[in-house]
């Protein structure tokens, strides 16, 4: 088998699956490459980047967290989170369905990336902040849970890096094929 690799820049409003409802923006409204599958998903209102590949074998090892892939996400978050917010997120938050694991946690400067669109909706007398959280697990809607969990609900979330593979300047909707 020729192992092919894929790297997307999920836009926000797009399901990661390729076939769906007559309206609803999907991955073969973008990626020709055939016969590549999501090692992984992202909701729907998130960003960023989806690993996809045709080896089933490294698709089981990007998304199963025994083998601890980490992923690292850009969240802008309402507030400006102190540090025992970050502590928090970074020993392990109490959700609903348990304990997250133990994450990278840390503010950030604003990074470089795209307008969203439709924009997020901030409110005037409450600023935000950008944290850039490192996860070596992938629970339903984890990183929104976790940061309304410590009070700081997320306004906007790209997932930036997928073990060793990097949004880098990829823009949304446009992907490019990669070698291991």
């Amino acid at each position: 088998m020729n192992r092919k690799i894929v790297l997307f820049n999920k836009p926000y409003n797009t399901l990661c699956q390729f076939t769906g409802e007559p309206n609803d923006d999907l991955l073969s409204n973008y990626i020709t490459e055939k016969g590549v599958y999501a090692a992984g998903r992202l909701d729907k209102d998130s960003e960023g980047l989806l690993v996809l590949t045709n080896d089933g074998k490294l698709q089981h090892k990007i998304t199963d967290p025994k083998h601890k892939q980490a992923k690292v996400y850009w969240v802008q978050v309402e507030g400006v989170p102190d540090s025992e917010a970050l502590d928090k997120l970074s020993r392990g938050v109490k959700l609903k369905d348990g304990w997250t694991r133990p994450a990278s946690a840390k503010i950030i400067a604003t990074p470089n990336v795209w307008e969203r669109s439709p924009p997020v909706r901030f409110r005037k007398n409450i600023p935000t902040t950008w944290l850039e959280l490192t996860l070596k697990e992938g629970k339903n809607r984890q990183v929104r849970r976790m940061t309304a969990a410590v009070g700081y609900p997320t306004l906007r979330l790209i997932r930036a890096k997928v073990g060793h593979w990097e949004l880098n300047e990829l823009q949304p909707g446009e992907f490019k094929i990669v070698k291991h």
